[in-house]
């Protein structure tokens, strides 16, 4: 492989290395075999990943959905023979199981390499069977079950033993895939290279999904002899809720430098400071507890799709967190993109956007400069005050987005089609607006009531819709 070597990692086993000077936007490697996640079958094309309105089912099992007729022949091979499987059955299965499925059957006809640049092989990957908890083992034996009957006669068989360690290794080593746009989890994919690619919770990498292919992306400089690493959580969590998770669904204790050092915990759970004056630090702690409990309520509302209820929430437990919490603190941050998208969602666009950038600077000063969730937040935030027809402050924010996904999503990726698309549709606004204010905001006025422009609307509004999906 041209840019990393498997190599022992002190303390975390194998890994991989840079073997020559890797620079930000890179791709280290590319990898794919997913599944389309059973409750996103009807809205996600199965090969390469992207919602649409409008796809075409294939013909034989009913269950399968394309783009189009090239999307179908791209997948063929893979899905031929869960086609059948299908069919047979009745009924589809989990992703895991369909995931299982489609390795043995990749395993079967090619052994235990399934591509040509792999590091390893899938038998030498962790299962951690013997860890997995009591209620989650009931699960795992369901999934067992499933797979024994889904697996199709005329296919080689397998022993239980096998068909756990398949299903233990994707339970481990698995990764969610996002939809194109990066906002939702539609599938579940396992990648042999990626499994060698060890946690860091500040790391030099990122992962993406990219028509429909897993690419691993350097975030900045990489020396050679350097470890190559990825984030397995999200870094805006506490350090010790980091560890716990990282425990819970990797069965290691997290020693990276940010979790030792508890790096910028004090910063997200910091109070404000008004007037040079810190706010007491029992005043802080009560409206965090506060927050927190606010926070459920409006998990639950959201669960119910009730998004009145969801921006009452959000409303009042803002008021409450002001000049108490610091513009970092990670419960107001949360508040901040829940009001920032629903009441986008709901066209009270200039509030979106006073939301929306509050949490934009904050994430700045959590977040890696180049992390993808920090791209991501900007280029919603940017969209919000365009459709505010805050011109100037939108126009900065698309180009801000656009700089970091380059480097996280490269030039090919969808959303950085559309960022380019929304650069250059802002800056001509812009130059309008500057040689004639009035004029602009008159032009923009009769545009959105005659033909509102769909690509100012969609990513905001894409964002909410996905946001009310998540349970």
């Amino acid at each position: 492989m041209e840019f990393v070597e498997v190599f022992d990692s002190p303390g975390k086993g194998r890994g991989l290395r840079a073997i020559r000077e890797v620079w930000a936007g890179d791709v280290l490697f590319v990898e794919l075999i997913c599944s389309v996640c059973s409750s996103h079958a009807a809205s996600v094309c199965h090969s390469c990943f992207r919602r649409q309105e409008k796809l075409q089912r294939c013909g034989q099992c009913r269950f399968a959905q394309y783009c189009d007729k090239t999307c179908q022949r791209a997948a063929w091979e893979e899905h031929k023979q869960e086609c059948a499987a299908v069919k047979s059955y009745g009924k589809v299965p989990n992703e895991n199981v369909r995931l299982a499925a489609r390795i043995l059957w990749r395993l079967d006809k090619e052994g235990s390499v399934v591509s040509d640049t792999q590091l390893a092989t899938l038998e030498e990957l962790e299962d951690h069977i013997y860890d997995i908890s009591e209620d989650d083992l009931k699960d795992f034996k369901v999934d067992i079950h499933n797979f024994l009957d889904y697996w199709p006669r005329s296919s080689k068989p397998h022993t239980v033993d096998s068909v756990s360690k398949i299903l233990g290794v994707i339970n481990c080593n698995g990764f969610m895939v996002s939809d194109q746009r990066g906002l939702q989890a539609v599938g579940v994919g396992l990648f042999p290279n990626l499994c060698l690619v060890n946690h860091d919770c500040w790391p030099n990498c990122t992962v993406v999904l990219n028509n429909g292919k897993i690419e691993l992306r350097a975030l900045g400089k990489i020396s050679p002899g350097e470890e190559v690493t990825v984030s397995y959580v999200d870094y805006l969590n506490l350090s010790e809720d980091r560890r716990r998770l990282l425990k819970q669904q990797y069965f290691f204790d997290c020693t990276c430098e940010h979790c030792t050092n508890k790096t910028k915990d004090e910063l997200k759970m910091a109070g404000a400071v008004v007037e040079g004056e810190k706010v007491p630090e029992e005043t802080v702690k009560e409206i965090t507890e506060y927050s927190r409990t606010m926070l459920e309520k409006m998990e639950k509302a959201r669960i119910e799709a009730n998004y009145n209820e969801v921006v009452k929430i959000c409303r009042e437990c803002v008021e409450k967190q002001e000049n108490i919490l610091a513009d970092t603190h990670i419960y107001q941050l949360r508040m901040w993109s829940t009001l920032s998208e629903v009441l986008s969602y709901l066209q009270f666009f200039e509030e979106a956007s006073t939301y929306a950038r509050k949490m934009v600077e904050g994430y700045l000063k959590l977040y890696h400069p180049n992390n993808a969730q920090l791209g991501m937040a900007t280029m919603r935030a940017g969209v919000t005050h365009w459709q505010a027809g805050f011109i100037e402050i939108a126009h900065g924010m698309i180009c801000k987005a656009y700089a970091i996904l380059m480097i996280t999503h490269g030039p090919t990726h969808p959303i950085t089609k559309d960022l380019e698309a929304m650069r250059m549709q802002t800056e001509m606004e812009l130059r309008m607006f500057k040689q004639n204010e009035y004029v602009y905001h008159t032009m923009r006025e009769a545009a959105l009531k005659n033909q509102p422009i769909r690509m100012m609307a969609e990513p905001a509004t894409e964002s909410i819709k996905n946001l009310f999906r998540r349970k």
